[in-house]
Formats: structure tokens, C-alpha cells, sequence
């Protein structure tokens, strides 16, 4: 099939046509416009609310990345074959990575204004604070956000220039290269996710820690990076692009994957909780009675809710798997409860009297992913959309679910 497919022309079949990448573009940059200028003029009105939402809006988006991040290292150190024909769309997701440390900057700059611990005031009276305060200050949270930042590039850059310019030589050197990187990097990409997690997140209430939040969080990632995937894989499918190569076989593996970390993320939620409540610490057992009171219980059943039991059921068969629409339909789910999620996760500290949705809470969301999404657009027309010099493509475009 590889063979009889590289007799036509590439720039037809494995690369974006000119118009319709600037449509998408343009389309992109105008949610972009609109957006940034509804969040800027909030943070005019309102700065501190901005913040807040900023916060939000910011986590959702670096998620999708941070998820690519680990599929493509899974991927390359097993091997991989069924994922090979839609993986540039995962790198080109992945490189925008360094756009996130651009998106960081408000968060650097409003530390005062969202975290209890970089108030002298705060550390004055309080002595747990005052033990933390060598780790939790303002110059460290940054330095800190640098360092993680500056390793996530790294790795990005380093597996996704490995794969493009394997389109240019065929050579397996370049696919032992990405396999080398992915090694040491996967278990680096889970400690600092993890610190990311307890820094930007789990140190908004400085009193409350638990050790699975890290992975937790990371879980969420996953789960919206494939939805995220399976979104971009089937918009370009709607506009005859790869149609051919990724077929419905694929997407029933998308369809896994989403139910697999579904149970996964709930089982690590569920874990979580069983052992605070268990534990019965009120250091700990505070966070979780915070979000079971007033409006924030509904948010929590709806957390519950959307974000287990009704994928789970949906997708716990196998024709549900390979229904494209149904399939479309929980991608825009999973995202969804990704904002629930990271609002459940980040605003009780600030909303104490119960939920209160803001309308910058969406235009956060908006800005943040329309920026990350026009740096994933401008490398959709860099490179040829399959990785063609990958051994494994011929396998991964004739991959059949057994």
C-alpha cells in the first residue's frame, strides 16, 4: 500500500492544501483576536479574577501537550506501528511546548496575587508556611517553572526533529535516536510534571498535599491530549486529508484509549480520596470537605458524572469504538470535563462561597488554546503529515483491530 500510495504526489496526498491551511488559519486567529481581547480586557477590569481564570485556562491548554509528550515516548520506546500514520499530528501538537513558557508569563508575574505562600503576612503567622518557605517562594516557583519548561522543550525538539528529518533519510538511526531520548525521558517527564502539578496547582491551598496528585493530573493530560488527537485526526478526515490513512481501525484504538484512561483517571480519583478519607488528617481532609459544600458539591457530582460514569458506559463496547460521530462527540467530552476537572481542581480556594463562572473563565480557555493552536497549524504545511521514512508506516497503514 506505502508503495502504491508514494507513486502520487505527496503534496496531494500527505500534505495540507494551501487553501484550506489558510482557512484553518484564519479561522484559528480570529477565535485568537477575539479571545485575547476579551481576556486582556479583563484583566484591565478585573485583575485578579483574570488571574484566576488565566490559571484555568492555562492548565487546560498545557495538558494537551504534556499528553503528547508521553504518547510519543510510550511510542517510540514499544515500537508502536497502529499510531505511526497519525503521529505527526501528535509531534506537531507536541512542538508547541515552548509556546507554554511564553503563556507562563502572567502566572510568573501574578504569583503574588493567586498563591497564600509569597505573602510576608502569611508566612509571619503561620509556622508550617515559614518550614515550606524555602521551597515555596516566589524566585523558586519560577526558576523551578524554567527548569521544567526548558525539559519539555528539550525532549520535544529532540523527538520531533528526529522524526521529520527521518522523512528526509528513511535511516532506523534516526528512530533509535527518538528511542534513546524517550527512555531517560519518560520517567523525567513524570517527576516534573508532577512538581508542575504541585507547584502551580496543589500549593494554591499550601496546608493540603497528597502524593498522587502529580499523576492524577498527568492522567487528565493524557486522556485530553487523545481526544484532542482523535479531534484533529477527524476534522482533517472531513476535508479528505488522510482519509486513506487513517482509517476506522485507527480511530477504534482512539476509542480505547479514551476508555482505558477514563477508568484509569477515575481509579487514581477514587484512590486519592479513599485515602485522605481514610487517613481522616484535617490538613488533608479540608480540600476535599471544601469542594463537598454549597454549589462545589454539584460541580463534584458533576466531575463524577461526566467524567466517569457516562463515558464509561458510552464507550464500554466495541461498535461504540468505531462510530466516528459517537467517537467525535466524546473527544469534545473529554475536553469539556477537562475544564471541569481543572476548575474543580483550582477555583474553591478562590470561590469559597460556591461555584461562580465568569465569562473570563472562557476566554481564558479560548486564548490560551487558540495560541497553542496557531503554533500546531503553522507546522502543519512544514512537513509531509505521515511520517514517510518511518519503517513501521506500511504496518501502521494496514493495522486491523483484531
Amino acid at each position: 500500500m506505502v508503495k502504491q500510495l508514494r507513486q502520487e504526489s505527496i503534496a496531494e496526498l500527505w500534505k495540507i492544501d494551501g487553501e484550506l491551511w489558510t482557512r484553518g488559519r484564519n479561522a484559528i486567529a480570529f477565535v485568537a483576536l477575539i479571545s485575547w481581547v476579551a481576556a486582556l480586557t479583563g484583566w484591565v477590569l478585573d485583575p485578579q479574577r483574570f488571574l484566576q481564570s488565566y490559571l484555568v485556562g492555562f492548565l487546560v491548554a498545557l495538558a494537551v501537550p504534556l499528553g503528547a509528550l508521553f504518547f510519543l515516548m510510550v511510542g517510540f520506546l514499544t515500537g508502536s506501528a497502529w499510531s505511526v500514520p497519525m503521529r505527526r499530528v501528535a509531534e506537531n501538537i507536541l512542538y508547541t511546548i515552548p509556546a507554554g513558557a511564553l503563556l507562563f508569563l502572567p502566572i510568573a508575574l501574578g504569583v503574588h496575587e493567586l498563591y497564600e505562600w509569597s505573602h510576608a503576612e502569611a508566612l509571619a503567622n503561620d509556622l508550617l508556611l515559614r518550614g515550606k518557605s524555602g521551597y515555596l517562594n516566589p524566585q523558586w516557583f519560577v526558576i523551578r517553572a524554567a527548569i521544567y519548561f526548558a525539559v519539555w522543550s528539550l525532549w520535544a525538539n529532540r523527538l520531533y526533529t528526529a522524526s521529520t528529518r527521518q522523512d528526509r533519510t528513511g535511516s532506523l538511526e534516526q528512530m533509535h535516536q527518538a528511542s534513546r531520548w524517550s527512555a531517560p525521558g519518560l520517567p523525567l517527564t513524570f517527576v516534573t510534571v508532577s512538581l508542575a502539578s504541585f507547584d502551580w496547582i496543589m500549593s494554591l491551598d499550601p496546608h493540603w498535599y497528597s502524593t498522587i496528585f502529580g499523576l492524577y493530573f498527568f492522567s487528565g493530560a493524557a486522556l485530553t491530549f487523545i481526544a484532542v488527537w482523535t479531534l484533529a485526526c477527524l476534522w482533517l478526515r472531513d476535508h479528505g486529508v488522510l482519509r486513506e490513512a487513517i482509517t476506522v481501525e485507527h480511530y477504534h484504538d482512539f476509542g480505547k484509549w479514551m476508555f482505558a484512561l477514563t477508568v484509569f483517571w477515575a481509579y487514581l480519583g477514587f484512590s486519592q480520596y479513599m485515602l485522605i478519607w481514610y487517613g481522616n488528617l484535617p490538613e488533608e481532609t479540608t480540600w476535599f470537605h471544601q469542594r463537598l459544600e454549597g454549589s462545589w458539591k454539584w460541580w463534584s457530582a458533576l466531575l463524577l458524572v461526566g467524567h466517569f460514569i457516562v463515558p464509561f458506559l458510552v464507550l464500554i463496547s466495541r461498535p461504540a469504538k468505531r462510530k466516528l460521530r459517537l467517537l467525535r462527540t466524546m473527544a469534545l467530552w473529554f475536553v469539556a470535563m477537562e475544564f471541569v476537572d481543572i476548575y474543580w481542581l483550582v477555583m474553591p480556594g478562590f470561590q469559597k462561597q460556591g461555584v461562580a463562572l465568569h465569562w473570563l473563565d472562557a476566554a481564558a480557555v479560548l486564548a490560551c488554546g487558540s495560541a497553542l493552536a496557531l503554533v500546531f497549524w503553522a507546522r502543519m504545511k512544514r512537513h509531509p503529515l505521515i511520517p514517510i521514512g518511518d519503517p513501521r508506516l506500511e504496518q501502521g497503514l494496514e493495522f486491523h483491530n483484531i
